[in-house]
């Protein structure tokens, strides 16, 4: 019953994160009118920051609050293992490169979009798991994807007459920039996914101290990125120039967003997952469209975005029906 109450937990907490994430990075970057734009590079380093503290206190929990404990885990895991730890830049660097054109998509699409076109990642993951981990699809996943790239193509697909709000909003930015970078992100998510994943199956070290190693790298990784590319802004203004209640929940929920992952992997299944992955595209666009109002659906959206659903299930159903053999 307590594994029951904690798959679904998990579950409602991802769908909570996705969607909320989504929603409100979406505002903050393009319909919040109050103050300066916050910089997304300082962003991205503050929710590693929080990331780091958040994984050190569950590590610290696992050790029944023992500070020497803790001590002793980071030096020998962390300090007394550098290339261990040198394997994690990779898909550190990876990391902080995605999380800034999330940023940087979320400022050209609406949600709603971004949300569907995201979902491309299904596809990349897959391709670079048959690659580099030697992974076989059946049948029903090869459709899938194929379902997949049919329907990000009917969300991409361009309405004959936008409505005046919807030119409104791309003025403000270019739509070409916003699918760019979420192509982008979809192919950096799949390969640092599976790259890590390997790392964590070659390893025995527990997953909230691999988080603290990339969310360490991720730290440096951001911190170098921001004053490359905003450090005349942050000399004049700071770091925190911009930020609000909107701005720290944003912060809040990018950090929350890999430990949520890693609970829906440990207690749920991929079905699952992909329900409610399903359930945030749908809340998203019902959001976008009633409370932003940046986003007026098409039949043709709506075609695509049902293909979307269909393969995220049909693909989670071939997981389910016939475990992959280099798994047992």
């Amino acid at each position: 019953m307590a594994s029951f109450r904690l798959k679904y937990l998990s579950l409602g907490v991802l769908v909570f994160q996705t969607t909320s994430l989504v929603l409100t990075m979406r505002y903050s970057r393009t319909l919040q009118a109050e103050g300066p734009r916050y910089l997304a590079s300082s962003a991205v380093v503050v929710a590693e920051v929080l990331k780091i503290f958040t994984c050190v206190l569950l590590v610290l929990k696992e050790h029944s609050y023992s500070m020497r404990a803790l001590n002793s885990i980071l030096r020998q895991e962390i300090i007394h293992k550098p290339i261990e730890t040198l394997k994690l830049a990779i898909p550190s660097g990876i990391y902080t490169l995605q999380n800034n054109l999330l940023y940087v998509a979320l400022s050209n699409l609406d949600a709603a979009t971004y949300q569907v076109t995201y979902q491309l990642k299904i596809l990349t993951t897959a391709l670079f798991s048959v690659s580099m981990l030697g992974r076989r699809l059946g049948i029903y996943q090869w459709l899938s994807l194929l379902i997949l790239m049919a329907g990000v193509a009917l969300v991409q697909w361009p309405s004959e007459s936008p409505t005046a709000k919807e030119k409104e909003v791309l003025s403000a930015g270019s739509q070409f920039v916003g699918v760019a970078a979420v192509l982008v992100a979809c192919c950096s998510s799949g390969f640092a996914g599976v790259y890590f994943e390997k790392i964590l199956k070659e390893s025995k070290q527990s997953v909230w101290v691999r988080n603290i190693q990339l969310g360490m790298f991720g730290f440096v990784f951001g911190l170098f990125g921001m004053l490359t590319y905003d450090g005349e802004r942050v000399r004049e203004s700071g770091m925190f120039q911009g930020y609000n209640t909107v701005t720290w929940t944003v912060v809040a929920l990018q950090a929350l967003g890999g430990l949520v992952i890693a609970a829906v992997i440990k207690y749920a299944d991929n079905i699952l997952k992909g329900f409610a992955t399903s359930l945030s595209i749908i809340l998203s666009t019902l959001i976008s469209y009633f409370w932003l109002q940046d986003f007026d659906p098409t039949s043709v959206f709506f075609l695509g975005a049902v293909l979307v659903i269909v393969a995220t299930f049909l693909y989670g159903y071939e997981c389910k029906q016939a475990p992959n053999p280099s798994r047992a």
